[in-house]
């Protein structure tokens, strides 16, 4: 197992200043959020080639989620979001990422006029971003997204019908608080544990996503790194915490090593 920080922690700051406070972590992977005043461009890509021949550092990208569902029934509309989307996905690929991070879409207010519609509409913008990725020579891997928002993809089972009705490989990245609010950070862990790839990590208090320092909040961090260990993962394990960026490394550290 590997441990990582993403820049969701500096990412009010200016994009440099970000990646300036990044480099005093004693790490080697960083997650770059491609998403508000860190979107990327071609001028941030070389800065961060630069940075990662300096630091020895590998990159995970996680997609732009703001103001993205991929299961929007508008066609205007899911083009231009699948146009970001690719564009990240580029961008990735440039900086040699490992894993490209991007959430599943979301249900509309016109669902009760065309029931199921949003999910056949996820289905399709995933297979069509998997093959994307593929032909960019990147790991795409889509996550678990939190409660209360009308996510499509949130529990075990919706996952388990997602891979039956999909029929191709795509990897899962497990967000341990996101689980942890509906208290199935353990089941993904069982029951999708040859699918995970990648994981992201923060606390909470088992109600809201408020991404905590960890161990500051009710996670089972114990049981969830014994787990890892029996599904043999090798992955990458991004601290996503807003506070307590630096101390989520060092809890986690502690565990494995």
């Amino acid at each position: 197992m590997n441990l990582g920080i993403s820049t969701l922690f500096v990412l009010s700051r200016p994009f440099e200043e970000a990646i300036r406070e990044i480099e005093s972590f004693d790490i080697c992977y960083v997650e770059i959020v491609d998403d508000g005043g860190h979107a990327l461009h071609p001028s941030r890509v070389r800065l961060l080639n630069e940075k990662k021949a300096t630091n020895n550092w590998q990159y995970s990208v996680h997609a732009p989620f703001s103001d993205v569902n991929i299961a929007c029934h508008d066609p205007s509309l899911r083009r231009a979001i699948t146009s970001r989307l690719e564009n990240s996905i580029r961008y990735a690929s440039q900086v040699d990422a490992t894993v490209w991070v991007f959430h599943p879409g979301a249900s509309t207010a016109l669902e009760p006029f065309y029931p199921g519609k949003s999910w056949s509409l996820n289905l399709e913008s995933v297979r069509h971003l998997s093959r994307i990725a593929s032909d960019f020579g990147v790991k795409a891997a889509i996550e678990n997204v939190p409660e209360p928002f009308p996510f499509l993809l949130k529990s075990v089972e919706d996952f388990e019908r997602f891979y039956d009705e999909l029929r191709e490989e795509l990897s899962m990245v497990l967000d341990i608080a996101h689980a942890n609010i509906k208290g199935e950070s353990l089941r993904f862990l069982e029951h999708l544990g040859s699918r995970i790839a990648h994981i992201h990590a923060s606390d909470n208090l088992a109600d809201q996503d408020t991404h905590m320092q960890i161990g500051k909040g009710t996670v089972r961090w114990t049981e969830i790194v014994k787990h890892l260990r029996t599904i043999d993962f090798k992955g990458c394990i991004i601290v996503e915490s807003k506070e307590g960026a630096q101390e989520s490394l060092t809890y986690l550290r502690k565990l494995i090593d």
